[in-house]
């Protein structure tokens, strides 16, 4: 019995060495990571009750990707041991003016090709308070998609809270559905959304005309609130939306800060981090996700919540690897205002 959970697909992770093309070294580095996984982790870092579920094969590949979880204290009960392989992600990391790319190879993945009916949700779900849920598990095939929208709909029928992020990944979307055609129907079962502009309006086709000047820094504070409010309007079941706001001036410096609306809270946004020499951004808006359901739960304060959300996700730019290593009492002194990194002695 496990008081949060999140459901996706944990992959391999295969990096290049530093800021090198891919293969030029003959080596990668090798960790696991994913989305919704990130989350559990992060979430089980914060002191919460956390567990993972998923499909991995029965093999020694699929047994070290339970093993980082349970490693980091995540309950991996309800991780089927099925099908024949771990997805995988090759990850190259930008610098400057050159980009991060992600190649994905998760085709006939264990959790690609789990159906409906293969998890025994009530039982899953029994004394549980909340699940997550993410645009890219919905995204990877039509099993997937139908598997993604029985498993919300049974966390609500359970009474848990559900969470989504609506993470768009334009280069999962590759067997015949468009995301709004499969997002549009599964986020009417959320009761937290969890977003970018990008995600609103690719995943759910919800846009407004937001004006980044491209290579400035600079956001419009004030379209994110009109896209909120938009949101909350079309799904009028869903209590709240966060938007991480990324301003990016190259790979390296982005300005970091986010905003939500809360129908009783009002539309709220947070302090600004100011990210430079970032190591790892890769898992950064899903440490973000996960610092905002903690917040959610620790503190009655919706700001509290916003500011925890942010410095949490701030503080994973620090981190090589997908998942976010920090704990509560490091990203409340951030909260606090002590970002100087001096060395703790």
């Amino acid at each position: 019995m496990t008081d949060f959970l999140s459901f996706g697909e944990i992959m391999l992770r295969l990096r290049t060495n530093g800021y090198e093309r891919f293969f030029q070294s003959p080596s990668f580095e090798a960790t696991f990571g994913g989305g919704e996984a990130n989350v559990a982790v992060s979430l089980s870092n914060y002191g919460l009750d956390a567990g993972f579920i998923s499909a991995l094969p029965d093999n020694d590949i699929g047994q070290n990707a339970v093993n980082s979880l349970r490693a980091l204290g995540v309950d991996t009960s309800n991780i089927l041991r099925q099908g024949e392989r771990v997805g995988i992600y090759y990850l190259e990391t930008g610098a400057n003016q050159r980009p991060s790319k992600v190649i994905y190879d998760r085709a006939a993945s264990s959790i690609c090709e789990a159906k409906v009916g293969d998890f025994n949700w009530p039982e899953i779900f029994k004394g549980a308070k909340w699940l997550h849920i993410t645009g890219i598990t919905p995204a990877l095939s039509q099993d997937s998609a139908d598997l993604s929208l029985e498993c919300v709909k049974e966390a609500q029928k359970a009474g848990l809270t559900t969470s989504c992020d609506f993470n768009f990944r334009g280069k999962l979307w590759k067997y015949g559905k468009t995301a709004p055609e499969v997002m549009k129907d599964l986020v009417k079962h959320i009761d937290v959304g969890i977003a970018n502009e990008e995600d609103c309006q690719k995943s759910l086709g919800i846009s407004v005309d937001v004006d980044v000047e491209s290579g400035s820094g600079h956001l419009d504070l004030s379209k994110y609130e009109e896209l909120s409010q938009k949101v909350l309007d079309i799904y009028p079941g869903m209590s709240t939306i966060a938007i991480t706001l990324r301003a990016a001036v190259n790979a390296n410096i982005n300005g970091w800060s986010a905003c939500m609306r809360d129908r009783k809270a009002g539309f709220l946004s947070s302090k600004k981090y100011q990210l430079t020499d970032i190591v790892d951004r890769v898992g950064g808006g899903d440490s973000f996700a996960s610092a905002f359901i903690a917040g959610l739960h620790l503190y009655e304060d919706r700001q509290q919540s916003l500011e925890f959300a942010v410095a949490g996700s701030a503080l994973k730019h620090s981190i090589l690897g997908d998942f976010n290593r920090v704990n509560r009492k490091e990203v409340e002194a951030l909260m606090g205002g002590d970002g100087s990194g001096r060395v703790q002695r």
